[in-house]
C-alpha cells in the first residue's frame, strides 16, 4: 500500500470531535443526514442540534488549516509546483544571480533557471556547455584550437564534430583559447524616424550578458573565451542579415 498524506476535512474533524465529548443528555449527538442539511438550507430552522451545529462551525476551521497545511506539504515542499513559497525557494539557491537577468521574469522562467541551478552537475566538456547554452535559448558553435604538432598531428581532413578544423599553425599560447559562435543576434539598425542623429549608432547588437557571465564564470580557469556574434555574417552597412 502507498503511503501518502490525507487530508482531513471539516467534517472528518467534527466526527472525531464529537466522539471525544462527555455522555448525557446534556451532549445531544445527534448528526443530521446530507438530505437533511440540504432540505434546511434557506430556511429559519436549521439541521442538527445546536452542540452539532457549534462543533461542526468550529471544525470548519480545523479543516481550512489542513487544507492549507496539505498545500504546503504536497505542493510548495516542490519546486517544480511551488507557487507561495517559490521567492523561499530562490533564495536558497541563491537567486536571483547577478549571471541570470530574468529574475523579473514569468513565473515559469523563474522555475527553469531554479531548476537548471538544482540539477546542474557542472562539467567542463563541449557538450556541456553547448546544453547550458539551450537551456539558456541560444544556438551555439564552439571552436576550440590546437597548434599543429609534429608527430602528433596529422594533415588532411581533421574537422572536429562542429566542423572545425582541429589542428592549425599557430602560436602553442592557443590551445588556451576557444571561441563561441552565438546564432540569431538580434539587431537593432539606426532608422531615421526612429534613431537620434549623433546619440544613436548605425547598430546595436543584442549581447548575449547571460551567456557570457555563465561562460566566463564555468569555463576552465587557464583558458580565455572569445565571443563571435557575426553569426549568420551580415553587412553592417546594408541594414539586412
Amino acid at each position: 500500500m502507498t503511503d501518502r498524506h490525507v487530508r482531513r476535512s471539516g467534517a472528518d474533524y467534527t466526527d472525531a470531535f464529537m466522539k471525544l465529548l462527555p455522555v448525557g443528555q446534556a451532549w445531544p449527538r445527534y448528526e443530521p443526514t446530507e438530505q437533511e442539511i440540504i432540505k434546511a438550507r434557506g430556511k429559519r430552522d436549521t439541521a442538527g442540534t445546536v452542540l452539532w451545529r457549534t462543533v461542526r462551525g468550529l471544525c470548519e476551521y480545523w479543516g481550512f488549516v489542513d487544507s492549507r497545511a496539505a498545500d504546503l506539504l504536497e505542493r510548495e515542499t516542490d519546486p517544480r509546483y511551488a507557487i507561495e513559497m517559490f521567492p523561499d525557494w530562490e533564495r536558497a539557491w541563491g537567486l536571483p544571480d547577478k549571471c541570470f537577468f530574468h529574475d523579473n521574469g514569468d513565473l515559469e522562467t523563474r522555475r527553469a533557471i531554479l531548476l537548471l541551478k538544482m540539477t546542474l552537475l557542472g562539467g567542463s566538456s563541449r557538450a556541456f556547455f553547448l546544453w547550458v547554452a539551450q537551456k539558456l535559448g541560444y544556438s551555439i558553435k564552439i571552436r576550440e584550437y590546437a597548434p599543429f604538432m609534429v608527430g602528433i598531428s596529422r594533415v588532411g581532413s581533421t574537422l572536429d564534430d562542429a566542423g572545425f578544423p582541429r589542428w592549425q599553425i599557430g602560436p602553442p599560447e592557443m590551445r588556451y583559447y576557444w571561441t563561441v559562435s552565438v546564432a540569431g543576434i538580434r539587431l537593432v539598425w539606426f532608422r531615421v524616424t526612429h534613431g537620434i542623429v549623433g546619440v544613436d549608432p548605425h547598430l546595436r547588437i543584442s549581447v548575449p550578458e547571460d551567456l557570457e557571465c555563465l561562460f566566463n564564470r564555468w569555463k576552465p580557469a587557464h583558458t580565455q573565451i572569445v565571443f563571435d556574434l557575426s553569426d549568420p555574417p551580415f553587412n553592417p552597412m546594408a541594414g539586412t542579415p
